[in-house]
């Protein structure tokens, strides 16, 4: 063990990526409904090998923390600028409410449980499973007018403090938006969700072909047999079921293949590619004539492609809308925002930034991404100039201090990371050829910036943990508590009584305010439906800078 020990020691590169795999097979452990989830994983297994008392060099977990905060700014950044809009106020009041409940309920119980700074800015962490907070609070710690030693200790205790309210914040969280939440608004959390579906369907009824237009799309050759089909046009065919889409993709006329213009007329006998959901398919084209086996015709390429929506005049639309006006010729399969996936229903309103895939022929799918916005270009490259300069000029941002009534308020260098990545990922959703960071790499960035700042983290409090957890006690139990759902019940009457949210708009928002994809799962779990997503988006990118810029503040109001 002393040669690990030494080995360790001598190359801390080994001991990160040691914690790494450590943190990760730790977060697969389910207790129950909760998962460790890879990044708490990475911070207990930082303080176990951090026993080894191993030194890491503080500016590597400075730079993976700036790349972390810098694609989680990236990623929201479109839903952020969107939120400042007039229709989401309530949803950005919300997240105001909750998110200074939480500072202030911080606050008074570090006083009450005579918690040093560190520990209360651990508790704040963990109780709303914001990370981000540990790297703030320790930056502002850092530079206090006491002793390096005394620094240390503080520093370390942030960890400690985070370690166990996270798994008492989310815990109690998931529960509390899931069981208890309902119950003190009094509703039917399933009953509200099907209301809340029936206006997005716009008054019909499942099973009318107004929410079966955009999913479950198939391809049928049917050769054609008589009336109503016969002697009309494609254009006639592909309007003649109002509200159920009907495409006409190819046709076999004489023998030949064709591709079909509108004014095409549909003769007896012609074999015609049909697209259409499996329900219009089945209950409404049963009498057009039989399906035929022509694998020729059938045989033509489809193209999938995903739209960034930027075109003045879209964002606002319905999916409806969009459907009617710019979608000749094409199926609307999926929408994201944020990452996350949207209810995909006609009255589903698309915002800028949103990622519409569509599919169709590959003349249809140009001329359509032409109309919507920007094609999501498929490249692994990753535009590194503009995530550099993106977090120099936020890093400068962060410099600057504001003192109010005697609190000095700073983002820090990794704030403004934050705040120059909402910038940068709102900027490349307007022009989407600049700035473009794929998936991959930002999982790299997200998850692995995250996880080695954790685990540098964990391995630096490793040598004190014990001795900070002797300190705090199990009252860090009931601390976490309180500052996990006081500010919750807060927001939940102030969403109902004061903004009258619809509650399962209300529940989707107060997980994004907290942070928590766990605990919109959960809401959406209950509600067996995706709608609270909804509300979700807008407070999980302010709730990330108001509780990132939380650290600081709280480090002023406790010195």
């Amino acid at each position: 063990m002393e040669t690990v020990t030494q080995i360790l020691r001598a190359h801390a590169e080994l001991a990160v990526f040691l914690t790494l795999a450590l943190g990760f097979l730790i977060g697969r452990i389910h207790i129950g409904n909760f998962k460790v989830g890879p990044m708490l994983g990475c911070l207990f297994a930082g303080m176990i090998i951090g026993q080894m008392d191993i030194p890491v060099p503080p500016v590597v977990k400075i730079i993976f923390f700036d790349l972390f905060l810098f694609a989680t700014g990236y990623k929201v950044g479109p839903q952020f600028f969107y939120g400042l809009k007039k229709d989401a106020l309530p949803q950005l009041a919300l997240t105001v409410i909750i998110c200074t409940a939480c500072l202030l309920t911080a606050y008074f119980t570090a006083l009450i449980m005579g918690y040093d700074v560190g520990t209360a800015a651990g508790l704040l962490a963990g109780a709303f499973s914001e990370s981000t907070v540990i790297g703030t609070a320790g930056d502002a710690i850092q530079k206090l007018s006491i002793p390096d030693a005394e620094k240390l200790q503080l520093i370390n205790a942030i960890p400690v403090a985070y370690a166990v309210t996270y798994l008492v914040g989310t815990t109690s969280l998931v529960w509390f938006l899931s069981s208890m939440a309902p119950k003190i608004l009094r509703i039917d959390l399933g009953a509200e969700s099907r209301k809340l579906t029936e206006k997005f369907l716009g008054g019909a009824r499942p099973g009318s072909g107004m929410n079966t237009a955009y999913r479950e799309w198939v391809l049928r050759a049917i050769q054609v047999s008589g009336k109503p089909w016969a002697g009309m046009s494609v254009a006639d065919i592909e309007k003649s079921l109002p509200g159920k889409r009907i495409i006409i993709e190819r046709i076999r006329k004489d023998g030949s293949v064709m591709d079909p213009e509108d004014h095409t007329i549909i003769d007896d006998g012609d074999v015609v590619v049909v697209a259409a959901r499996q329900r219009v398919m089945v209950e409404d084209l049963s009498g057009i004539g039989a399906e035929v086996d022509d694998r020729e015709l059938l045989d033509f390429p489809m193209t999938t492609m995903d739209i960034v929506i930027t075109e003045k005049g879209i964002a606002g639309k319905s999916l409806v809308e969009v459907a009617e006006t710019h979608a000749d010729g094409i199926m609307l399969n999926k929408l994201l925002r944020g990452g996350q996936e949207m209810p995909f229903e006609p009255g589903t309103i698309l915002h800028n930034g949103d990622i519409l895939t569509i599919s169709g022929r590959q003349s249809d799918v140009e001329k359509t991404s032409r109309q919507l916005g920007f094609r999501e270009l498929a490249t692994n490259n990753t535009d590194i100039i503009f995530v550099s300069l993106g977090i120099v000029l936020g890093g400068l941002i962060g410099l600057l201090t504001l003192d109010i009534s005697g609190i000095m308020i700073t983002l820090s260098t990794s704030g403004g990371a934050l705040v120059m990545g909402l910038i940068f990922g709102w900027v490349h959703s307007k022009t989407p050829a600049y700035g473009k960071i794929p998936e991959a790499a930002l999982w790299i960035f997200d998850t692995m910036g995250l996880a080695v700042f954790l685990a540098v983290v964990g391995l630096g409090a490793g040598p004190t943990v014990i001795d900070g957890i002797q300190k705090t006690g199990f009252g860090i139990i009931l601390a976490g508590l309180v500052v996990s759902l006081l500010p919750h019940v807060i927001g939940l009457l102030a969403g109902k009584y004061l903004l009258r949210m619809n509650p399962v708009i209300l529940l989707g928002a107060q997980s994004g305010a907290g942070t928590t994809t766990t605990g919109l799962k959960a809401v959406q779990d209950a509600a067996q439906s995706k709608l609270p997503v909804l509300g979700y988006t807008i407070p999980y990118a302010l709730g990330n800078i108001l509780l990132t810029a939380w650290g600081p503040v709280l480090v002023s109001m406790m010195t």
